[in-house]
Order: structure tokens, then C-alpha cells, then sequence
């Protein structure tokens, strides 16, 4: 007999309410439950950073958390990360002046991170953002494009702020 549990979860603004395994991954509910794919999967062991979502405003590996444990909860993931009327987001456009992708696997993990960071943090040094995103990986970019997004999103805020 399979072990399962009714949740509740907010989900880029929107409520969702599934009976679900208590064993699934929130990576795997939000891909295969809700059909939000730019959550990626990677090593499956938190150590890549690829499916990090923001869980109450807060990073979390979506591998490593269990969609139960998500229950009463708002999750952002990448495809909410974008403006109410779908154009990007200033660290969204920021990565794409800076040219902060190649591949593109690791970006959705390294914007969730950057999300948090940024509203934390709206004047970091370069060396603070490299610490920002230590745990995420990526094999394309040499991150240098990555960091210099987020130095420009960084300034985009400083200067709303003003």
C-alpha cells in the first residue's frame, strides 16, 4: 500500500491542492504533478543547485524536499519569477545583457538564488555574490557573465530604491 497525504500549496500565486506520496520530491510534484519543467533535476543530492525554488521567500533544493513537506507553503519557481505581464524581471533581463547563460541548465537554480540574495542584499561585492551562489553549479559559463547580471540587478534595485 502506498503512503500518501492531501496538500496544499501555493505555486507562483496560484493554490493547489493534490493527494500526493509521501515520498515524492517537490522537484518531482512540480514537474510531473503541476507540468512547471524549468525546475531541473541534476544530481539529486543537493549539491548542484539546478532545483532551487524559493520556499516562502527562502532558497530550498527541491530534490531534497518532499512535496509533503511543502504543505501550507508558497513556492517560487523560475517560471514566477518573471513580471505580471511576462516580460522579464530585471535580474531575468540582467542575465540576458550579460550574456549569464549558455547552456541554460543551471539558470533557473542560479535566478532563485539570486532572488533571495538580491532581496537581501542590494549592494553586494562581487565576492559576496560569488559566495551567493557556491552551491550552485555551472560547466558553461565560467560564471563571470553570471556575476555581473547580478552586479547589474544589483544597481537596478539601488536605484528603485531612490
Amino acid at each position: 500500500m502506498i503512503d500518501t497525504r492531501k496538500i496544499k500549496v501555493t505555486v507562483n500565486g496560484r493554490a493547489h491542492e493534490r493527494e500526493v506520496e509521501t515520498r515524492m520530491t517537490l522537484v518531482d510534484f512540480l514537474r510531473h504533478e503541476l507540468d512547471l519543467t524549468g525546475t531541473h533535476v541534476g544530481c539529486e543530492h543537493g549539491v548542484c543547485g539546478v532545483c532551487t525554488v524559493l520556499v516562502d521567500d527562502l532558497s530550498a533544493r527541491a530534490c531534497l524536499m518532499l512535496a509533503v513537506q511543502a504543505h501550507g507553503k508558497s513556492i517560487t519557481t523560475v517560471e514566477g519569477l518573471a513580471n505580471r505581464d511576462g516580460t522579464l524581471n530585471m535580474l531575468q533581463q540582467a542575465f540576458r545583457e550579460n550574456h549569464g547563460l549558455q547552456c541554460g541548465f543551471c539558470t533557473p537554480g542560479m535566478l532563485t538564488t539570486l532572488t533571495e540574495f538580491l532581496a537581501h542584499n542590494s549592494d553586494p561585492t562581487e565576492s559576496e555574490v560569488r559566495v551567493a551562489i557556491s552551491g550552485n553549479l555551472c560547466r558553461c559559463t565560467g560564471y563571470q557573465s553570471i556575476v555581473a547580471a547580478a552586479m547589474q540587478a544589483a544597481r537596478v534595485l539601488r536605484e528603485r530604491k531612490t
